[in-house]
């Protein structure tokens, strides 16, 4: 464009006065007009682009606009020309480089829960508070809702509706809420333990299908008696009233783990008065799982002989008891 716009050029001419009295000479600066007085030429114009557009219609209808430009000026250059200055367009609008952010996805990327949840995988990696039954509870409907027939996923890495110290963060009522929400379902539910599963968060790992239920070779799995939740300054009454409601959620969960343990609710509620930690071997040996996910474990361990094969072939007889 600059090389099209023809700047004026000053030259100087002498002018002379004379009177009677006085002869002053003096050589003043005059403007010349240009030498070619016809229309500037238009430079190539993308049609896409409004600035280049709005600037090279300026520079044909007054170029001394643009030529006497202020020095010192508070606004980027040629800005002021547009009525309301605004962007040319939006970041989105904008087409990227092929040589830059080549392999940057042109919208954000789903949150993982989604992308987890598209591969009918529910992560519980949370105590059980309202907001995460909430979630869960929602996520196991969807997946029903999308395939009744497809098996359902549950990884769950939980303290249950303690924290790891013990302190109460939820009611009870959290874990059975997502328990009756497992039960409702027509999909098979396989369970899978990460990390901890520790009092109601035992008791969903249980409840997956028969056969289904799985635990990770060094997490552990904890049963213990529901905890009374602080009360404050509540009366006396009050404190009677929610210790005896942890009673009735204790004996609830008793039942529900004698059910799918295989166990009696005898031997549960003995466990009980105590917390009962369970490696993944204790785990499988009192019911809660039915299998440890060791890598190839299954392979192995249907390779090695029972004890009495091993006595027989080593020729140890085996005495009867008198």
């Amino acid at each position: 464009m600059a090389n099209c716009l023809q700047v004026p050029m000053m030259a100087p001419c002498s002018v002379s006065s004379s009177s009677t009295s006085v002869n002053i000479s003096r050589r003043t600066f005059c403007s010349m007009r240009p030498r070619n007085a016809s229309k500037i030429p238009m430079p190539p114009i993308n049609p896409k682009d409004p600035f280049l557009k709005k600037l090279a219609s300026v520079a044909a209808d007054s170029p001394e606009s643009l030529l006497n430009r202020p020095v010192h000026s508070d606004t980027p250059p040629y800005l002021d020309l547009f009525d309301s200055p605004q962007l040319m367009a939006t970041p989105a609008q904008v087409e990227r480089s092929v040589s830059y952010n080549e392999h940057r996805p042109r919208r954000p990327p789903p949150d993982l829960p989604s992308l987890l949840l598209h591969g009918r995988i529910i992560y519980i990696g949370m105590p059980l508070v309202p907001a995460v039954t909430e979630l869960v509870v929602a996520e196991l409907m969807y997946l029903q809702w999308m395939d009744a027939k497809e098996p359902i996923y549950i990884y769950i890495n939980s303290t249950g509706t303690t924290r790891d110290d013990g302190e109460t963060v939820g009611m009870e009522t959290e874990g059975f809420a997502i328990y009756d929400a497992m039960m409702q379902l027509k999909n098979e539910i396989h369970t899978v333990a990460v990390g901890a599963a520790i009092g109601q968060a035992c008791l969903l790992l249980s409840a997956g299908t028969k056969g289904k239920r799985f635990m990770m070779p060094h997490a552990k799995a904890m049963i213990q008696q529901p905890r009374v939740p602080s009360s404050g300054l509540m009366p006396a009454s009050d404190v009677a009233i929610r210790a005896k409601e942890v009673i009735i959620n204790r004996d609830t969960l008793v039942k529900l783990l004698a059910k799918h343990t295989e166990n009696s609710e005898e031997t549960v509620a003995d466990v009980m008065r105590r917390p009962f930690y369970m490696d993944a071997t204790r785990a499988k040996e009192f019911g809660v799982i039915d299998k440890i996910l060791w890598r190839g474990q299954e392979k192995i361990m249907s390779d090695v002989s029972a004890p009495e094969d091993w006595d027989k072939n080593a020729g140890i007889k085996a005495i009867d008891a008198i």
